[in-house]
C-alpha cells in the first residue's frame, strides 16, 4: 500500500480555484431550493433542470471543457471546488452530473470532431442529460461479462443494439445514454470485442422502467431494454473494439472526485446543527455531549485524509494523466467512509435515548442510512476495486 501512497503527493488548491468558492457560495445563497436536509441527502438523485441550467448559465456545467465547445475551460481543481460546494449544501446536480462528469469528457477525448459539436455544447447549457449503460443482469460490476450486443445492419448503415442496462440511474429523466456493448467475439473474450454508443433514449424499441427502493423515492435506478434499436454509425463513440480502455479511462473520472466523500456530509452538518442546539439550550443534556464530540472528531480527521488523497488524484487528472487504480483506491476508502457516517450517527444518538433527536434530523439519518449500502455499489462494487488495487499492488 506505501507504494501507491507514495503516488498521491500533498496537492493544493491553485488560487484561481479557490478564488471560485465564494462565488459558488453566492450563487447557491440565491438560487438554491429552499429544502431541508431530508430532502438536500438526495443531491446525487435531485433532478432539477431548472437548477442545472442557472448553473450553467454560470458557465458552470461543464467547467472543464473547452470553451469552443461550450465549456467553461478551467481546469481539474476548478471542478473540484465545484463539485465541493455543491455536494456540501446537498444542491440537486443529478440532471448534469454524469454529463459533465464523464460523457462529456468522454466524448472530447475519443469522440469525432461532429460528436464534439454536437453534444457538448448542449451539455454545457444543460439541454443534454446523459445516464450510464454499464451494468447488466448477472454481470453488476463485472463489465466485462455485458451480454447487450450491437450487430451491423442487414443494410450496411447502421448498428442493431440489443440487450438490457440495469441500475442505470434517472435513465427515465435522461435524454442519452452511454453504453458499453459487445461488436464482437463472445462473452470469453472478456475486454475484447467491447464498443461504446450514445444511445438516444427517445430511439424506438427502447424500454426504460424505474426500479422502487428502500427510500420510497421516485424509483431513480431504473433498467433498460433495447430491442432491435437502430443506431447510426455516428452513434459509435471511439474506435470499435476499444470500449473497454475507454470506459476505465471514464471510471477515473467518476472514482475519484469529492463526490466520494461527502454522500453523507449532509446528515453530518444536521447532527452537528442539533448537537449546537443541545449545547445553546443548556441543562443536562448538554453535559453528555463528550461522546459526540469523540465520534465527530475522528469523523473529520478521516474526511480531510482523504480529501487530501483524493486532491492528490485530481493533481494527476489535471496533469493529463489517468490514475485508475489511485482513484479505485480513493474510492474504496471515500465509501467506506460515507457508509460509516450514518451507522455512527445512529449509535451516538442511540446512547442517549433521553434527548431525543428533531424530526428533521432522524428524517435525514433514516433515508442516509437507507441509501448508505449503494455507495459500495454505484462506480464499481468493492470487491471490484479492491482487486484492481492488489493487481497494482503486483499482489495478483
Amino acid at each position: 500500500m506505501a507504494d501507491l501512497l507514495d503516488q498521491l503527493p500533498l496537492a493544493t488548491l491553485p488560487p484561481a480555484a479557490e478564488a471560485l468558492r465564494g462565488e459558488i457560495k453566492a450563487f447557491l445563497a440565491e438560487h438554491l431550493p429552499k429544502t431541508g436536509p431530508h430532502v438536500r441527502a438526495r443531491s446525487w438523485l435531485g433532478f432539477d433542470l431548472e437548477f442545472t441550467r442557472a448553473l450553467a448559465r454560470r458557465g458552470w456545467v461543464g467547467l472543464t471543457l473547452p470553451r469552443e465547445y461550450g465549456g467553461g475551460g478551467r481546469d481539474a481543481f476548478s471542478r473540484y471546488v465545484l463539485a465541493e460546494e455543491l455536494l456540501a449544501v446537498g444542491a440537486p446536480v443529478g440532471a448534469h452530473w454524469i454529463a459533465e462528469r464523464q460523457s462529456g469528457p468522454l466524448i472530447l477525448r475519443f469522440g469525432t470532431e461532429a460528436q464534439r459539436r454536437h453534444y457538448l455544447p448542449r451539455i454545457c447549457a444543460g439541454e443534454a442529460a446523459f445516464c450510464i449503460g454499464m451494468s447488466e443482469p448477472q454481470a453488476g460490476s463485472d463489465l466485462a461479462a455485458v451480454r447487450s450486443r450491437a450487430t451491423r445492419d442487414a443494410s450496411g448503415r447502421g448498428w442493431r443494439l440489443n440487450g438490457r442496462k440495469i441500475w442505470t440511474t434517472n435513465a427515465h429523466r435522461c435524454h442519452y445514454c452511454i453504453a458499453l456493448v459487445r461488436t464482437s467475439g463472445t462473452l470469453d473474450d472478456r475486454h475484447k470485442g467491447l464498443s461504446q454508443f450514445v444511445v438516444d433514449l427517445k430511439l424506438p424499441g427502447i424500454t426504460i422502467r424505474p426500479i422502487p427502493d428502500l427510500t420510497g423515492g421516485e424509483g431513480h435506478f431504473c433498467e433498460m431494454f433495447f430491442d432491435e434499436v437502430l443506431l447510426a454509425d455516428e452513434a459509435l463513440v471511439g474506435a470499435e473494439g476499444q470500449g473497454w480502455e475507454q470506459v476505465t479511462a471514464e471510471l477515473a473520472f467518476e472514482r475519484s472526485g469529492p463526490e466520494r466523500l461527502y454522500s453523507s456530509v449532509v446528515l453530518l452538518d444536521a447532527w452537528v446543527a442539533w448537537l449546537r442546539r443541545r449545547l445553546g439550550a443548556g441543562g443536562p443534556g448538554a453535559a453528555r455531549l463528550e461522546a459526540h464530540a469523540v465520534v465527530l472528531g475522528r469523523m473529520l480527521a478521516q474526511l480531510a485524509a482523504l480529501r487530501q488523497m483524493s486532491l492528490a488524484v485530481t493533481a494527476r487528472l489535471a496533469a493529463g494523466e489517468s490514475p485508475v487504480v489511485l482513484a479505485a483506491l480513493v474510492k474504496d476508502l471515500g465509501t467506506t467512509l460515507e457508509q460509516d457516517m450514518p451507522a455512527l450517527v445512529e449509535a451516538a444518538v442511540g446512547e442517549d435515548p433521553a434527548t431525543a433527536p428533531d424530526a428533521e434530523l432522524l428524517r435525514t439519518l433514516a433515508f442516509t442510512s437507507h441509501m448508505a449500502p449503494t455507495y459500495s455499489l454505484r462506480g464499481g462494487t468493492r470487491e471490484v476495486l479492491r482487486g484492481m488495487i492488489s493487481r497494482g499492488l503486483g499482489l495478483r
